[in-house]
């Protein structure tokens, strides 16, 4: 089942963040239907660095390529800005495709962009965007490959400028529609109401952020298609690694840290390792 079909259900999708092979393996074998790769992650993880546009497009491109090749989830991965005019998301509709992204989440933020739930945003004109999803339409390679549309004008011009651009983008041709950073519940529920019905909505569940956390169940209620929690898991992973080097440089030792961690043999279980020697020694030994 592809993305697009699966967005024609009722159930909500929930598609944790990842930001590597195996991030991607452990989301898959934990049941999930879809992924998310968050440019913010990808900033966290790969640069140390935080969600203010410093990420490049061949970066998110290859650490796509990456995850396709540990999972077969659809993905659906951040496209920022689109990396500057509509001819530049043009390129990068084709260069995540061909990584293997089934979905691509544009926004309409000046370029360099900021995370959704900083501070001191800046928009491009409606018409501006609406050509960028126009554009990405225009080259995809695939019906199936999804432009998400995102609007971050909550948090700069107001409520109900966010809902008219919004519709703007509908008609431009976005596929799913993401008003981010929504203050309240209330505004959740308002977006669900005005939208429901006639294009998939996507939440975004960031933890701190200016969205009140809303479970799935909650959010399929109100209409929602798809909910995201991009970095959750950088942010956990994060808070073990700080714990983990202060208990080595404090100790010398692991020892202390070992009831919160794999050994050796843990982690190649984890990762398959037996399986893919086996799988080498049948190649070589040319077995069917």
């Amino acid at each position: 089942m592809s993305l697009k079909q699966r967005l024609q259900e009722k159930e909500i999708l929930v598609a944790p963040g990842v930001y590597d092979g195996l991030t991607a393996s452990l989301a898959t074998a934990a049941g999930f239907e879809a992924l998310y790769l968050s440019g913010a992650a990808v900033a966290y993880t790969r640069l140390g660095r935080p969600d203010i546009g410093l990420t490049a497009v061949t970066e998110m491109a290859d650490t796509m390529s990456l995850i396709a090749d540990r999972s077969a989830l659809p993905v659906i991965i951040d496209a920022d800005t689109g990396f500057g005019n509509a001819l530049n998301a043009q390129r990068t509709m084709r260069l995540y495709e061909r990584a293997g992204a089934s979905a691509l989440q544009v926004e309409d933020q000046t370029y360099p962009k900021r995370c959704g739930h900083l501070s001191d945003k800046s928009l491009i004109p409606v018409e501006e965007m609406a050509g960028k999803v126009r554009a990405m339409a225009d080259a995809r390679s695939s019906d199936e490959t999804l432009i998400i549309a995102r609007t971050d004008a909550i948090a700069v011009e107001g409520f109900q400028a966010a809902i008219d651009r919004a519709e703007t983008y509908l008609e431009a041709g976005a596929d799913v529609l993401f008003i981010e950073a929504p203050q309240s519940r209330d505004q959740l529920s308002d977006i669900a109401k005005r939208f429901e019905g006639r294009v998939p909505l996507l939440a975004n569940m960031v933890e701190g952020g200016a969205t009140p956390i809303t479970g799935a169940d909650d959010l399929e209620e109100q209409g929602y298609s798809i909910v995201i929690f991009p970095g959750g898991i950088v942010r956990a992973l994060a808070r073990t690694a700080q714990d983990y080097y202060q208990s080595l440089q404090q100790h010398g030792s692991n020892r202390p840290f070992a009831d919160r961690m794999f050994d050796f043999d843990g982690l190649n279980g984890v990762i398959g390792t037996a399986e893919m020697l086996a799988k080498g020694v049948a190649y070589d030994r040319n077995e069917s």
